[in-house]
C-alpha cells in the first residue's frame, strides 16, 4: 500500500516536472524508477523511531477526528430529540388553542341563537331599536337567522342609514 502511494506520488511529481515535456515509455519508466529510488532512500535515511513517531501521530490525529465525529453525532441526536419534543409541545399547544377558538365560536353562536330568540319575540319596532345600536356584525348575524318577514319589518323600522349599512353588510355576507 505504501509502495503504491510512493509510486503515485512519484508519478505526480514527474508529471508536474514534465509539464510540456514528453517522455518516451523507456524514459518514463526510468524517471519513475529514479523517483521511487529517491523516495525509498529518504525513507531509509529516516530512523525507524521517526517513522514510528510519524505513524503514532497520524494514528492519534485519526483518533481525535473520530472522537470529534462521535461527539458531533451525539450532539445531533440530542438536538433531534429536543426538536422532536418542541414539535410535540407545539402541536399540543396548537390543538389547545384551536380547541379554545372552537369553544369560543360555539359559545358565541349559542349567544347569537339566544339573542335571535329574544329578538324574534319582540315587537319589530323594539327589535329595530335594539339592533340599530348593536354591533353591526352581531346584528347582521341575528337578522340572518330571523324569519325573512320579521327581518324585513325590522329593516323598514330602522333609521335609513343604519338599515342601508346593515343590509349592505347582510348582502355581502350572503355571498
Amino acid at each position: 500500500m505504501k509502495m503504491l502511494i510512493l509510486v503515485l506520488g512519484t508519478l505526480l511529481t514527474l508529471s508536474a516536472q514534465a509539464q510540456g515535456k514528453k517522455y518516451s515509455e523507456e524514459e518514463f519508466i526510468k524517471a519513475v524508477a529514479e523517483q521511487v529510488k529517491k523516495q525509498v532512500d529518504q525513507i531509509k535515511n529516516k530512523s525507524v523511531t521517526e517513522l514510528t513517531k510519524e505513524l503514532v501521530q497520524k494514528d492519534e490525529a485519526q483518533k481525535l477526528r473520530d472522537l470529534d465525529l462521535q461527539k458531533r453525532e451525539d450532539q445531533i441526536k440530542v438536538n433531534a430529540q429536543e426538536l422532536e419534543k418542541k414539535i410535540k409541545k407545539f402541536h399540543t399547544e396548537q390543538n389547545d388553542l384551536l380547541g379554545c377558538l372552537q369553544k369560543n365560536d360555539n359559545d358565541q353562536q349559542t349567544r347569537v341563537n339566544q339573542q335571535v330568540e329574544v329578538v324574534s319575540n319582540m315587537q319589530p319596532a323594539k327589535a329595530a331599536q335594539l339592533l340599530s345600536v348593536q354591533e353591526a356584525d352581531i346584528a347582521v348575524r341575528i337578522l340572518q337567522l330571523l324569519d325573512p318577514k320579521k327581518a324585513s319589518k325590522i329593516f323598514n323600522l330602522m333609521d335609513k342609514e343604519v338599515s342601508a349599512r346593515l343590509q349592505k353588510q347582510y348582502m355581502n355576507m350572503k355571498r
